[in-house]
C-alpha cells in the first residue's frame, strides 16, 4: 500500500478505472492511494481538495482481489494520510455504508455537503436514494486507525 506518484497516477485511469465509471485525475486536487500485488496495480482510493472540503471517491479494487480486505488497507491509508486534520466527505453506495461506517464515516443530509462536493451529484435533483447513494462524512477525531489492526478506536 503507498500514495501513487504524479507519474503513476495514469495507471489508476489505464489499469483500474476503465472498469470503474472511466474516472480520470487531476494532478492539482487529487490524491491516489494503491495496493499492488507485485508490480500490478490492483485497487485505488481518491482523496480530492475541492475549495470547500475532501472528496473520498473513485475506491475500486479488481474483481479478482475483492473481499481480501485491499480495499480497508487503502481506505485507512488515505484516512491516515488525509483525513487526520480535516473532515472527508463522500457520495457511498448504499451497499457501502456499513463498510465506511467501520472507518468512521457516518450518514449525513445531503444538504450538511460542502456545496462542491454536493454539486457534483446536481443531476440526481436532491434524489441521491434513487442512484443508491448516501452522502457521509468522517470528522478527523473520529476514529484512529491502525493499518495492521483496522480500526482500533477513538482518540
Amino acid at each position: 500500500m503507498r500514495e501513487l506518484s504524479a507519474n503513476e497516477m495514469v495507471r489508476a485511469e489505464n489499469e483500474l478505472w476503465v472498469h470503474y465509471h472511466q474516472q480520470k485525475t487531476d494532478l492539482t486536487t487529487d490524491r491516489l492511494f494503491a495496493a499492488f500485488a507485485g508490480n500490478r496495480l490492483i485497487g485505488v482510493a481518491r482523496c480530492s481538495r475541492h475549495p470547500d472540503g475532501l472528496e473520498v471517491d473513485g475506491v475500486y479494487v479488481l474483481d479478482e482481489y475483492r473481499r481480501k480486505g485491499f480495499a480497508r488497507s487503502i481506505m485507512i491509508q488515505l484516512i491516515e494520510e488525509c483525513g487526520r486534520q480535516e473532515t472527508l466527505y463522500m457520495h457511498a453506495k448504499i451497499e457501502l455504508m456499513d463498510f465506511y461506517g467501520g472507518m468512521g464515516f457516518f450518514p449525513i443530509p445531503e444538504p450538511d455537503l460542502p456545496k462542491t462536493i454536493r454539486d457534483r451529484f446536481s443531476f440526481c435533483l436532491g434524489d441521491l436514494k434513487g442512484i443508491d447513494v448516501c452522502p457521509m462524512k468522517r470528522e478527523p477525531s473520529a476514529i484512529r486507525t491502525d493499518p495492521h489492526a483496522g480500526v482500533v478506536g477513538a482518540e
